[in-house]
C-alpha cells in the first residue's frame, strides 16, 4: 500500500506546509488546477524522488500539460501522461504501481550477473572473487549483447501498466492528451483556452545516425506506423543505460539506403544513407536534462511556467580525476550534462524555475534492490524539495524577468 509513502508522518507534514492561495501559473480550470509544463532529469531509481515531487505539486493543485524526461524522468513522464487525462493527479497511481514492482526484477540478467551487479552497488565481500568465477559469461554477455540485462522485462512491466489505463499504442497516448479540461482559461484575460496543444517529449540517444532522438517527434523515421507501437517502446530506448543494459535496436527501419532523405534531414539535420537497424542507448549520454525542449524561442512571456527537476548535484562540486576510472565518471558526466547546462547558461531565467533534489549525494541511482525504507526516504526527500520550491517560486516576479530579457 502506498500509505507508507503518502501517510508517514514528514509527508503529512509536508502537506501541511503548502502555500495556500498561491498563483504559480496564468492557466486554470473549473476546478481552480493550475497548469505547467515539466522537465524530468534522469537517474536510475532516483526517480522515486521525481514522485514525491509530483505528489506534492499534485497537492498543491498543480497539473502538467506538457511533459519531457530522459531515463528516469521518462519513466516518470510516460506514466504521468499515460495513466489519466490532463486534470488526474497521477504521482499515487504511480506509487501504486512501483509499490506492486520489485524493481529488481528490471535487472534481467543471468542470475549470477544479477549477484554480482548487487554485491557491486552494495558494496559486500567477496565482489572479486564473484568476478573471476563469472568473467567468462560476463565476457561472453558483453561481446555478444553489448550490455548486461536485456532490458526486456522493463518494457513488458511499461506495457503492462499502461495497457492497464487503456493506453495499448502511441495513438491511445496522443488521443488522450488532447482531451483538455473543462473551463481552462487564462486568468489575465479571463478568457478561454482552446489552442493549447500539450506536448510529450521523450529523449533517446542514437548511436548509429548520432542523434538525439526526441519521441514521439521523431518516431516516423524509425517505425514505419508508429501509431500502432506501444509508447513502452520509446521508454526502454530512453533508459538504456551504456553496458548496464543493452542497446535498444529497432529493425526495418523506413526507406532504408535511401540518401538525403527528407525526414531525416528535416529532423535529424542527417543526410546519410537510413541504416538498416538502429541502436539507442541512454537518452542521459546527450541530453539528461531537456530543460530546453519546451522553450519559447519568440521572446513572448510564457502563459505558464516550465518546471524542471534534478536529481543530480551536477556542478555544485567538481569531479576527482586522479584516477582511471574517476577520469572517465568525470568525462561521461561532462558529456552527459554540458548540452543542457549551455541553455542553462544562455537563459539565466530558468534556475528560477528548477528544483534540485540532489539526491545522488546519498543513494545510489542503480540501486535496483534498495530497501523500503531508502524509497520512502527518497520519496519524502522529493516531497521536501518541492515544499522549498514552491515557498520560493514567484510567478509574478518571473514574468517580470521574461519580460526584461
Amino acid at each position: 500500500m502506498n500509505t507508507r509513502f503518502t501517510q508517514n508522518k514528514t509527508i503529512l507534514k509536508l502537506v501541511d506546509q503548502i502555500p495556500k492561495n498561491k498563483q504559480y501559473s496564468d492557466i486554470v480550470d473549473a476546478e481552480g488546477n493550475q497548469y505547467v509544463d515539466l522537465v524530468q532529469e534522469g537517474g536510475g531509481v532516483l526517480g522515486i524522488a521525481l514522485v514525491g515531487y509530483t505528489y506534492i505539486l499534485e497537492k498543491a493543485g498543480i497539473r502538467f500539460i506538457s511533459l519531457a524526461g530522459t531515463s528516469a524522468g521518462a519513466i516518470n513522464t510516460i506514466m504521468m501522461a499515460g495513466l489519466g487525462r490532463l486534470e488526474d493527479t497521477k504521482s499515487e497511481k504511480i506509487l501504486d504501481i512501483l509499490n506492486r514492482q520489485n524493481l529488481f526484477d528490471l535487472v534481467d540478467g543471468h542470475s549470477s550477473i544479477k549477484k554480482i551487479i548487487n554485491k557491486a552497488i552494495k558494496k559486500e565481500k567477496g565482489l572479486i572473487w564473484s568476478l573471476i568465477w563469472s568473467a567468462g559469461r560476463i565476457f561472453r554477455t558483453m561481446k555478444q549483447k553489448l550490455g548486461l540485462n536485456p532490458g526486456s522485462y522493463f518494457e513488458a512491466w511499461i506495457t503492462k501498466e499502461l495497457s492497464q489505463n487503456s493506453i495499448h499504442t502511441l495513438k491511445d497516448l496522443i488521443e488522450l492528451r488532447k482531451i483538455l479540461p473543462n473551463g481552462l482559461r487564462n486568468v489575465e484575460d479571463g478568457g478561454d483556452i482552446t489552442d493549447i496543444d500539450p506536448k510529450l517529449a521523450i529523449i533517446s540517444s542514437d548511436i548509429t545516425t548520432h542523434t538525439k532522438a526526441k519521441f514521439p517527434k521523431m518516431a516516423k523515421l524509425y517505425w514505419s506506423n508508429p501509431d500502432i507501437i506501444s509508447p513502452a517502446k520509446l521508454v526502454r530506448a530512453s533508459m538504456s543505460i551504456p553496458f548496464f543494459f543493452e542497446p535498444y535496436q529497432v529493425s526495418n527501419i523506413p526507406n532504408v539506403g535511401v540518401f538525403n532523405d527528407s525526414n531525416w534531414n528535416e529532423f535529424a539535420g542527417y543526410s546519410g544513407p537510413v541504416p538498416p537497424k538502429v541502436k539507442f542507448v541512454d537518452g542521459g549520454m546527450l541530453s539528461n536534462f531537456p530543460i530546453n525542449v519546451f522553450h519559447r524561442k519568440d521572446g513572448g512571456i510564457p502563459r505558464m511556467p516550465t518546471f524542471g527537476v534534478r536529481l543530480s548535484t551536477y556542478r555544485e562540486k567538481y569531479s576527482k580525476t586522479d584516477s582511471f576510472l574517476r577520469l572517465n565518471s568525470a568525462m561521461i558526466n561532462t558529456m552527459r550534462q554540458i548540452h543542457d547546462y549551455d541553455f542553462l547558461l544562455k537563459n539565466k531565467d530558468y534556475k528560477h524555475l528548477i528544483c534540485r533534489i540532489n539526491a545522488d549525494e546519498k543513494f545510489n541511482w542503480l540501486d535496483f534492490n534498495m530497501s523500503e525504507e531508502d524509497k520512502i526516504k527518497l520519496f519524502n526527500l522529493g516531497a521536501e524539495k518541492a515544499i522549498e520550491f514552491l515557498k520560493k517560486f514567484d510567478w509574478i516576479a518571473y514574468k517580470k524577468i521574461r519580460a526584461e530579457n
